[in-house]
């Protein structure tokens, strides 16, 4: 039987539940995990997605949250990486087979019989219960899905360079974004926001296309090279054929066929949001120009720690607003409007201290 002991965490009992305060039990630290006591955890859209069980049937209780940063408290015997008092990060998984051909490529996120999740994953070492997030006061994780956090970096700010930030960096360094290519970036939000400036960091000409055009200034300031209103027919009319990759971050339903347009020959368009429902694609969107239509997620632990080095090397963080635990729920309904930039990070004090 796992040794086990108890502490407060955040979530919910059901999809219609507002999230309140939980007891959950953690794993003792077994010889190759980590203990890490929560300082600072992001909340991202996916949270949200799962708690409501909006992505499939959810595991009660859920507690939710994958983009955690804090400090070790206690190591296992083996523990070879890290040690007490080390500043880490947590992002989306906390395990995988570690045998496919996808874990041994440094591809975790691909493993074939499934990562497990931070959280809503099945627990192995807790038959019957769920992984549980980082709205909690600590985690413990086997030291291989652990990252170190760069010295120079916000902590706070840099909690959701975990999912947000190897989201993006991921398919911008997958399809070798750099100088010399003109990227677009579809949607300024927690993804969009990271998008531009990993891809401007990058060395890439970026032009960023919103709904909005409150957003012009923002999107400037981010490190847009160029923004285009994507209601105006005119100004896209005027990148048709122009771009060499476009990175699109809406979930919202769009027209995909659009910004299909936009791309040179051979040119990539990934997805990274997560619209509810198919997108269309007419055939001659892609025909036309050799041009694909891909999507991605996260990345490996390898590739997240190289994106949290080159955060740290280009001093990038994520844009955020601190909120504590108990705000969650405001902050969920927040979240649906598009009220934040460009994402919350929950304070875990608030947590500890109630």
């Amino acid at each position: 039987m796992t040794e086990s002991f108890e502490i407060k965490a955040f979530g919910n009992e059901a999809a219609e539940a507002d999230l309140e305060q939980l007891t959950i039990k953690r794993r003792k630290a077994t010889p190759h995990d980590v203990e890490i006591d929560i300082l600072f955890c992001g909340v991202c859209h996916s949270d949200l997605h799962t708690a409501r069980s909006e992505w499939g049937p959810t595991m009660y209780p859920c507690v939710p949250g994958h983009e955690i940063v804090g400090k070790i408290k206690s190591v296992g015997d083996h523990v070879s990486k890290f040690k007490v008092g080390d500043i880490v990060g947590v992002g989306c998984m906390v395990d995988s087979c570690r045998e496919c051909e996808y874990c041994k490529d440094h591809l975790e996120q691909y493993c074939e019989p499934g990562m497990t999740g931070t959280y809503n994953s099945p627990d192995s070492y807790f038959p019957g219960s769920p992984t549980f997030g980082g709205y909690s006061e600590t985690v413990v994780v086997d030291e291989n899905y652990v990252l170190r956090i760069p010295e120079n970096l916000d902590l706070a700010a840099t909690a959701p360079l975990l999912c947000a930030g190897i989201t993006t960096y991921s398919p911008l360094h997958h399809w070798q974004v750099g100088p010399g290519k003109k990227v677009g970036v579809v949607g300024i939000g927690g993804l969009g926001h990271m998008a531009i400036k990993i891809a401007k960091a990058m060395g890439a000409h970026v032009v960023a296309f919103t709904t909005s055009e409150s957003k012009f200034e923002e999107a400037k300031r981010l490190g847009a090279d160029e923004v285009v209103l994507s209601k105006d027919k005119e100004q896209m009319a005027a990148f048709k054929g122009k771009l060499h990759f476009i990175l699109d971050a809406v979930s919202a339903e769009h027209d995909i066929n659009t910004y299909l347009g936009l791309l040179r020959v051979d040119g990539s368009l990934a997805l990274v949001g997560a619209p509810e429902h198919p997108l269309p694609v007419a055939a001659f969107s892609l025909i036309g120009g050799r041009k694909s239509f891909a999507g991605s997620a996260i990345g490996g632990i390898k590739e997240t720690q190289e994106m949290l080095d080159f955060c740290g090397e280009k001093n990038i963080t994520a844009d955020i607003e601190m909120i504590d635990i108990q705000n969650i729920n405001e902050a969920y309904e927040r979240l649906l409007k598009g009220d934040v930039k460009y994402r919350f990070v929950i304070d875990m004090t608030s947590l500890k201290n109630s």
